[in-house]
């Protein structure tokens, strides 16, 4: 037997992968205890309050240990994997032979194991080597062995041969096999997947597996009554029985959704908000947008109403600069930015996050263009980074992609105004002393009325519409 020195193995800490974070959710495991790492080698992704993360091991080694599973939350500095490096890793990748007096499950003979890396969800796979693990406390006897026990139980009652056994669920303590979007069917039903029979390759839970899982639940005590000698009509009032299965879902509020929540919490009820409306005649806007998508210098780049609205709320900001600042509580101070970090909202599976284009008051309209198509796709991926979503100091969220009019944003945290572009409709208008269809939108400019009085709310949200009004405004304004 080979031992290793703790100075062998190697502690990997949950880094503070943003800017002030103190916790964050291990969303997958690439590695497995067993697999070689090398310097830099993604280890795992995880979800931070602010976006999913991957984490690179700093050292070489072989995986001793997962110190949490996946759908953990873990504070920050908290060890979640240990490997074993130098000397170490030699030995760990030798098979090893623990004693362990833990229960008395614990003193059983293992399972011979297949030959060949078995078969994974996430990761590289089992190791090769043939080395025996620990079990863990409490876990059953393998199902192999459970159903030899019925069926030999069986012949000793005198029922004769056990009747074939159906595959079982995976045992207690092990994580049964299932694609990310299984288990979040497995998750919105209520079904516990340590309780599902796997049908698939390798027990692999499949779709169908959980659907079975669910029209198979236990039975009511109602309904395990004896019947009654003539059925009741069932009543009008009563809802279907199909009612009685997952009528809610609950959804933990982690993350980016947990972040969100408090921000807008403590934003909502920290700074006084207003928020003002204007309706403007967009229709010369949407000729210019239509205009550059033909230009040879916007090929390739995205170019759409969005990037027009952005670069007329960049020049009412040059004009009326006091606009981009923020209160700083604790000096009692407004801080005017010389620059704009313009924040975009983005509506993603794991909840709306705000990144921002650096310096975006410095770059030209192409430049923009490519920026705002970056933040986009990027957003969109999943793989928004923390620092992409720190330091904004004005936000534009744009709802009139989902048909809605207009709405009254709340603030970004440490932001002074928000600026909600609606739906952008074809609606009757007086156009030159004419009633004429015109492309119309509204838009609402909330801002902290701490720093900003209704003066300065007012010009900027004018200047926002008149130049989207006038696009050649850009021009002469900018």
């Amino acid at each position: 037997m080979t031992t290793m020195t703790d100075s062998s193995v190697r502690e990997f800490k949950m880094p503070d992968v943003g800017e002030g974070l103190t916790e964050a959710e291990i969303l997958k495991w690439y590695v497995q205890p067993g697999d070689t790492v090398t310097d830099g080698q993604v280890v795992c992704e995880v979800e931070t309050a602010k976006a999913a993360v991957e984490l690179p091991i700093p050292y070489d080694g072989v995986v001793r240990e997962l110190h949490f599973p996946e759908g953990t939350t873990v504070d920050v500095g908290t060890s979640i994997i240990a490997v074993a490096v130098g000397d170490g890793a030699a030995a760990a990748a030798e098979p090893v032979q623990e004693a362990v007096a833990d229960t008395p499950a614990t003193a059983e003979a293992e399972e011979p194991k297949p030959e060949g890396r078995q078969p994974v969800l996430v990761g590289y796979g089992v190791s090769t080597s043939s080395t025996k693990r620990r079990p863990r406390k409490g876990a059953q006897a393998p199902a192999d062995a459970q159903g030899a026990s019925a069926a030999i139980q069986a012949e000793l009652n005198g029922h004769g041969p056990a009747a074939p056994a159906a595959p079982a669920a995976p045992a207690t303590g092990e994580r049964p096999l299932a694609k990310p979007p299984v288990r979040k069917l497995a998750k919105d039903l209520g079904v516990d997947l340590a309780t599902v029979v796997p049908t698939g390759p390798d027990g692999i839970i499949t779709r169908e597996d959980v659907h079975a899982a669910v029209s198979n639940q236990p039975a009511t005590p109602e309904s395990q009554a004896a019947p009654a000698a003539v059925a009741p009509a069932p009543s009008p009032t009563a809802a279907p029985a199909s009612y009685d299965t997952t009528r809610e879902t609950r959804i933990p509020v982690k993350g980016v959704r947990k972040a969100t929540a408090a921000a807008m919490v403590g934003s909502a009820f920290t700074a006084p908000h207003v928020t003002e409306f204007v309706t403007v005649d967009v229709t010369r806007t949407m000729k210019l947008v239509e205009e550059l998508k033909q230009d040879k210098e916007y090929a390739g780049l995205r170019v759409n109403p969005l990037l027009l609205i952005a670069k007329a709320l960049l020049v009412a900001i040059k004009r009326n600069p006091d606009i981009n600042a923020s209160w700083d509580e604790a000096a009692q101070e407004i801080v005017v930015k010389h620059y704009v970090n313009l924040g975009i909202a983005a509506a993603t599976p794991r909840g709306l996050i705000v990144p921002n284009i650096k310096d975006a008051h410095a770059r030209t309209l192409p430049q923009l263009a490519g920026s705002l198509g970056e933040l986009v796709s990027t957003a969109r991926e999943g793989k928004t980074s923390p620092a992409a979503m720190q330091g904004g100091t004005v936000t534009i969220t744009n709802v009139g992609v989902f048909g809605v009019d207009t709405g009254t944003p709340i603030l970004n945290p440490g932001e002074s105004a928000i600026l909600a572009v609606g739906a952008i409709k074809l609606q009757p208008w007086v156009h030159k002393g004419k009633v004429k269809p015109r492309q119309v939108t509204t838009l609402a400019l909330s801002f902290d009325h701490r720093l900003v009085d209704g003066e300065l709310g007012s010009k900027v949200l004018a200047d926002v519409a008149a130049v989207l009004e006038q696009p050649k405004r850009l021009i002469s304004w900018a």
